[in-house]
């Protein structure tokens, strides 16, 4: 009762090919491990929809800056395999469980695997091939993260190249990396289906992510004003309001009301197909709400 797991770029191809050869479609659930019920949720759409399901758990080391948390970021395989079959057992009978089971694949690769021409966290002095979406990487998490877009495009498209899923899942947490992706795909004319799906949040309204396992109880319990503060903005939106000025006041003042510890990095409303920052939301399109936080000492 074991998943199948694969290390190697030679292997996972083959896997590949012999889906190929079956006519089998195959699902693609991209991840950097340490699984949680967003992940889930994404896999299930995959199961759903797919002959063949594979997740890669694959900490991308050029998605960090060198002052970023690469070598502390949650790695624990036994933990990855034990969310998987948990959830399964949960939403599955016993004999769909054992078919799924055999459906899906783990591909867990080293970095040389995937970056071999060698990679180094020195920009200056990395050497190989590198993708930037521009136009969509520069905004919001890309103007404090500068080159964290480049490394999410080059990984997602080194994994789709040796993969090459019929459908490949994302969760709309990351919304700004969804657009970036899809921006990817069309301009290099991949045939691959993108399928965004919908956020997963916790009790206290928060998007479940690997990364909050280094909040506290109390820093979670905290952050609920955040998600009402965007719940309150939509309520406005939906009534009329399309002012971002005046929305991006509602929120602030919703979360410092709240928590004064808080301090907002930014609030930020944005066209959902360009990322253009907007003075005004046209409602015929809506726009994308997204603002960062952080806690003061």
């Amino acid at each position: 009762m074991s998943i199948s797991i694969i290390n190697t770029v030679k292997e996972i191809r083959s896997l590949r090919h012999s889906f190929l050869l079956n006519n089998e479609t195959v699902g693609f659930v991209p991840t950097m491990g340490y699984l949680h019920e967003g992940h889930m949720t994404l896999l299930k759409n995959s199961i759903i929809s797919n002959d063949q399901t594979i997740i890669s758990i694959f900490v991308n080391p050029s998605q960090f800056s060198p002052n970023e948390d690469l070598d502390t970021y949650p790695r624990d395989l036994d933990h990855d395999l034990n969310i998987i079959k948990n959830y399964l057992i949960k939403n599955f009978n016993n004999s769909e469980f054992l078919k799924i089971l055999n459906k899906i694949t783990i591909f867990k690769p080293e970095i040389s695997e995937i970056y071999p021409s060698g990679f180094t966290m020195d920009i200056k002095n990395q050497i190989g091939t590198f993708v930037e979406v521009l136009g969509v990487s520069e905004q919001l998490e890309g103007k404090s993260r500068p080159t964290f877009f480049r490394g999410v495009a080059t990984v997602v498209t080194k994994l789709f190249n040796v993969i090459n899923p019929t459908i490949a899942y994302f969760g709309q947490k990351d919304i700004q990396q969804t657009i970036v992706i899809k921006r990817m795909v069309k301009d290099l004319l991949m045939n691959i289906i993108i399928e965004i799906v919908p956020t997963v949040r916790d009790l206290n309204g928060l998007a479940l992510s690997s990364r909050n396992a280094y909040l506290s109880d109390e820093i979670k319990n905290q952050v609920i004003c955040i998600n009402q503060s965007m719940k309150l903005a939509n309520q406005n939106y939906l009534n009329g309001n399309l002012n971002v000025n005046l929305l991006t006041d509602i929120i602030n003042n919703k979360i410092v009301s709240t928590n004064p510890n808080f301090k907002i990095d930014y609030i930020s409303f944005n066209d959902p197909i360009n990322l253009n920052y907007l003075s005004t939301i046209d409602k015929s399109k809506g726009a994308i709400l997204s603002l960062a936080v952080y806690k003061q000492d």
